[in-house]
């Protein structure tokens, strides 16, 4: 089977991204989304998105981590997605969409998409660490010196020990001033460092105003790939309004025999 393929890049954070209105793609066979996402033996990426029609909104999108399984909300994967949209003629500036988490409302301007991500009503704060869902679970903790911090072996090490078998992201930060905060994340399904991970910038910035590392509602993230930023809305421990926003950079499209 010939596919036809576009590959789209978020801070980094990388995907294939299929035009899937026609349902042609096999989308419940995991062994080809893997290989497909392989860097070796075929295309590559931290995973793969399927844009489908929805009656209710300009499209929906499907989420396959690079292991081929589904998996719960990417917020640079919705950002690219929403650029793809665009290219395709879908919506001029503003859209909304439906994903695993539920609706999602986005805007693009110059290659800059703002995508609003879900409420977030629980942040669990430990001695050392937070606990939060922004569509995807996500530990965050602070950590020294993270430009040598050793994030595959800790990360992997908490994802599996911490959370079983089900697992979680895990972000490690470092405070930079008032309102930046430096991440490097783990990410499960992917199981390695990726260079970006938007629902987990969207976890540190939530999860630093919750323990008052800093009281802006406008955080900068700089990632390995690129700076992200998530701004907010908070009333009695409740976050509303939540926008991430970035770069969502189209590579090259292709087409790829398998």
């Amino acid at each position: 089977m010939e596919l036809e393929f576009y590959k789209y890049q978020g801070t980094g954070n990388d995907f294939i991204i299929i035009d899937n209105r026609s349902k042609t793609f096999p989308k419940n066979n995991t062994d080809i989304i893997a290989k497909l996402c392989n860097r070796h033996f075929g295309i590559g990426a931290d995973g793969l998105i399927l844009l489908e029609e929805d009656t209710n909104t300009n499209f929906k999108m499907v989420y396959y981590n690079s292991d081929g399984n589904e998996s719960t909300m990417c917020g640079n994967g919705g950002r690219c997605i929403v650029a793809f949209a665009h290219k395709l003629g879908l919506f001029e500036t503003n859209t909304t969409f439906i994903a695993i988490d539920g609706l999602h409302h986005a805007s693009i301007s110059n290659n800059i998409v703002s995508l609003q991500m879900i409420d977030v009503n629980e942040v669990k704060i430990f001695n050392d660490y937070v606990f939060t869902n922004t569509g995807s679970p996500h530990h965050v903790q602070l950590v020294k010196n993270l430009a040598d911090y050793d994030v595959f072996s800790n990360g992997r090490k908490i994802r599996n020990e911490v959370y079983n078998a089900e697992g979680s992201n895990v972000n490690f930060v470092e405070q930079i001033n008032h309102n930046t905060f430096k991440v490097r994340t783990y990410e499960r399904g992917v199981e390695d460092e990726t260079l970006a991970c938007g629902t987990g910038v969207t976890a540190v910035a939530i999860a630093m105003h919750a323990t008052k590392k800093t009281d802006r509602t406008s955080i900068v993230l700089p990632v390995e790939g690129g700076t992200l930023e998530v701004s907010f809305n908070e009333q009695n421990g409740n976050y509303t309004d939540v926008f991430l926003k970035g770069p969502a950079t189209f590579v090259f499209k292709g087409k790829i025999n398998f």
